[in-house]
């Protein structure tokens, strides 16, 4: 079984490019020359050099002590909440910059739902001179206050989605409507492995850097490079396939992907994609979706704005379809009991995105020489208001 694209942009059956005639030349660019372009001697120098000295990589992987003593296991955490801007999108963000200025594009535009994309946009945008538009939902505008004025005092416009159920999905909409119209001078930073391709290879390169430190990490601390398993929280996935690509092949390896289950998964307010979907065409890719029998978007709903998405990315549709990752689903108020935990324990206030990924702890059972690997793909600074105020809700 193959795990990665194939030329035609299909992980299996998920994938493709499903666009607007008017983008076409933009994608038909992308595809082309993105290869090409990111291998470049010049280009691998200057995305290596950024990492490092700008946004402080490698990222540490931590042996978490007293999580590990409570379930019974080895846990690592992959501190990507550390980086410059606080998770793991900034690895992106810096790849498609350097892109975007080699292709000649002068205006960039972005979707964010959490917040930490749009300032991961607008702080390359900064950084490179270019003009920078974030769309955002009115309600994520709202509930990822913090973040929203990031972004402004790094210059970028936040434009509100004021559509649909006014989350990432409708800020996506937006975004894409506003690429149509400006297909000439604008490049598209989409921030996780969605979208037509080459977007998910593309991201999902750009994020491998996550793996590729921690193979280096594990075999420096445990002398194996391989853990039994890799965790991470997944709406459209790009943290998941940041810490997992370079394990796609190595069976020995447990995937383990974890939705947003919101209220429940038969509450009508979830965005348990894999349970919930089956597959259409959402923002240019085939993958799973949550839509009605006649194909219309059916509205997530998570505490977290980053996992309030009704798709999931091809990537990972094909690798819970094969069999290759296992997937499960937390609950708002579980996320709300991890992040508590892991606050109280380990003194690590975790994003509200990540705390779906480590609520999955109280659902699987560990042997104690097992060597577990969670993405902490991003810190809960954004998030401290959700949590103050559901505090008195929690079990």
């Amino acid at each position: 079984m193959n795990y990665q694209v194939d030329s035609k942009g299909f992980y299996g059956e998920f994938g493709g490019a499903y666009i607007p005639e008017m983008l076409h030349s933009n994608i038909e660019n992308l595809q082309k020359n993105y290869l090409e372009i990111t291998t470049l001697p010049s280009f691998k120098s200057e995305f290596d050099q950024l990492l490092r000295d700008y946004v402080g990589r490698p990222s540490p992987l931590y042996f978490a002590p007293r999580l590990s003593k409570k379930y019974g296991a080895k846990m690592y955490l992959k501190r990507e909440d550390l980086n410059h801007t606080g998770s793991h999108k900034i690895n992106n963000t810096i790849g498609q910059i350097l892109l975007a200025r080699h292709i000649g594009k002068t205006r960039i535009i972005a979707e964010t739902g959490a917040g930490q994309h749009g300032v991961a946009t607008a702080t390359v945008c900064a950084l490179m001179d270019l003009e920078c538009i974030i769309y955002m939902g009115a309600i994520d505008i709202k509930r990822q206050a913090p973040n929203v004025a990031r972004m402004k005092m790094l210059g970028a416009k936040v434009i509100p989605a004021l559509s649909g159920s006014q989350t990432l999905k409708d800020a996506t909409n937006e975004a894409i409507r506003d690429w149509i119209n400006n297909p000439e001078d604008t490049h598209y930073i989409i921030g996780s492995v969605v979208g037509p391709h080459p977007y998910p290879d593309m991201v999902a390169r750009f994020q491998s850097v996550i793996s590729e430190e921690m193979r280096l990490q594990l075999k420096e601390q445990t002398g194996n490079e391989n853990p039994d398993y890799i965790i991470a929280c997944v709406g459209g996935g790009s943290n998941a396939a940041g810490i997992m690509y370079h394990y796609l092949d190595e069976p020995s390896v447990n995937l383990i992907l974890v939705e947003a289950g919101g209220k429940g998964i038969d509450s009508g307010h979830s965005a348990a994609t894999s349970v919930l979907g089956s597959m259409g065409i959402i923002h240019g890719s085939k993958t799973l979706l949550m839509q009605t029998d006649d194909g219309q978007i059916i509205e997530p709903y998570s505490l977290s704005a980053g996992l309030d998405y009704p798709g999931i990315g091809p990537m990972h549709a094909h690798l819970i379809k094969s069999g290759r990752a296992q997937v499960y689903n937390a609950t708002d108020t579980q996320a709300l009991n991890a992040a508590y935990l892991l606050s109280r324990i380990e003194g690590i206030i975790p994003a509200l995105e990540t705390a779906h990924g480590l609520a999955v702890l109280e659902q699987i059972k560990f042997k104690a020489d097992d060597v577990v690997t969670i993405n902490l793909s991003g810190r809960g600074d954004k998030d401290l208001e959700t949590y103050i105020d559901r505090k008195d809700s929690l079990e």
